[in-house]
């Protein structure tokens, strides 16, 4: 069996100042470009028989430099929506809402472009992804290319854990990646946050 590959797509300027970017469409900084690049050796030695990506330019440049052509675009990869968090660092939310944690308190209502979601419906959309993939995995490895609250969520699905266990996972540096797998049927984590 093959294992899952989650990458988190290299460094933007949001991700650099810690800005909350769930659906604004930021691009890759020259790092960030580099870190994706750096990716592709450590692919190349895979067998992939398939290659997912949020379908947010970020993700799918990171995918076209480490090597990952014919990303398939896959909504359910998206980041979170964070609504009224979108651009906002956790110091600036916590200025309004002492004590606040993305994992316990969730997000507020944005606009219309950002209306926010629930862990739950992050879950949701990452049990979906895992329901296409696992199939995939019994013929080799598959790649996904998304973000770093995602991955998380995505690994503890994996894992057949709660959502919320996923504040128990470091968050991933942009540009890394890591491995998800199975033996005798248990799913683990084999790699976590590799660069």
């Amino acid at each position: 069996m093959g294992e899952l590959i989650v990458i988190r797509h290299g460094q933007t300027e949001w991700s650099l100042s810690g800005r909350h970017a769930g659906r604004t469409d930021v691009p890759l900084t020259d790092a960030g470009e580099a870190a994706a690049r750096a990716l592709a050796p450590r692919l190349a030695c895979r067998r992939l028989v398939a290659v997912f990506s949020s379908p947010l330019s970020r993700a799918i440049r990171t995918a076209e430099l480490a090597g990952l052509t014919g990303a398939e675009p896959d909504p359910d990869l998206l980041e979170w929506d964070y609504g009224g968090y979108e651009g906002l660092t956790a110091e600036q939310i916590r200025e309004s809402r002492p004590g606040w944690n993305l994992w316990r308190d969730g997000v507020i209502p944005g606009d219309a472009d950002h209306p926010g979601e629930q862990l739950a419906q992050v879950a949701a959309r990452t049990d979906a992804v895992l329901d296409r993939i696992r199939p995939l995995l019994h013929d080799g490895d598959v790649a996904v290319v998304a973000h770093g609250h995602l991955a998380r969520v995505l690994t503890v699905r994996w894992l057949g854990l709660d959502a919320s266990a996923s504040r128990l996972l470091g968050h991933p540096h942009p540009g890394t990646l890591s491995c998800l797998a199975a033996e005798d049927g248990q799913p683990f984590i084999s790699a976590w946050n590799v660069p």
